[in-house]
């Protein structure tokens, strides 16, 4: 299907591919319903050995409540509108362990610190993801 010149386009990616765009970003929110309302919480990420380290303002106990997760990331580009849309979902557990939630406090910039400030660990069941381009113009150009 070809869409119009200047017209914008979602591409939908493999599992694998939207792992490799949510590994190369780093900032993106978390997502959870409390209280029937859903929940939007800022958040920094990193991707290692398949499970995604999240560290965002939320209360533990909120976390640990919660049978899944989901995490959102993009990079779209302005004014163009192009670039990438990531969503992974699955269960999630608070990181305890002192010195693993030492580390990702270092590596992980915060938003806020205190009891607020959550390092926790989501093992996504399902990973989806879009490119978001613009066709091409008849001359080859991306206008």
């Amino acid at each position: 299907m070809t869409a119009p010149t200047g017209q914008r386009l979602m591409l939908e990616v493999s599992g694998t591919e939207a792992l490799w765009l949510l590994e190369g970003g780093g900032h993106g929110r978390l997502v959870f319903v409390q209280r029937g309302t859903a929940v939007v919480r800022p958040a920094t990420h990193v991707l290692e050995y398949g499970r995604l380290v999240v560290r965002a303002p939320v209360q533990p106990l909120l976390v640990l409540s919660r049978t899944v997760l989901t995490y959102h990331a993009e990079e779209v580009r302005h004014p163009a509108g192009t670039g990438w849309t990531v969503t992974a979902h699955g269960p999630a557990d608070v990181i305890t362990d002192p010195d693993e939630d030492a580390h990702y406090r270092r590596t992980l910039p915060g938003w806020s610190h205190g009891p607020h400030d959550t390092v926790l660990r989501l093992h996504p069941q399902s990973v989806s993801g879009f490119r978001l381009a613009r066709p091409l113009a008849p001359d080859g150009s991306g206008r």
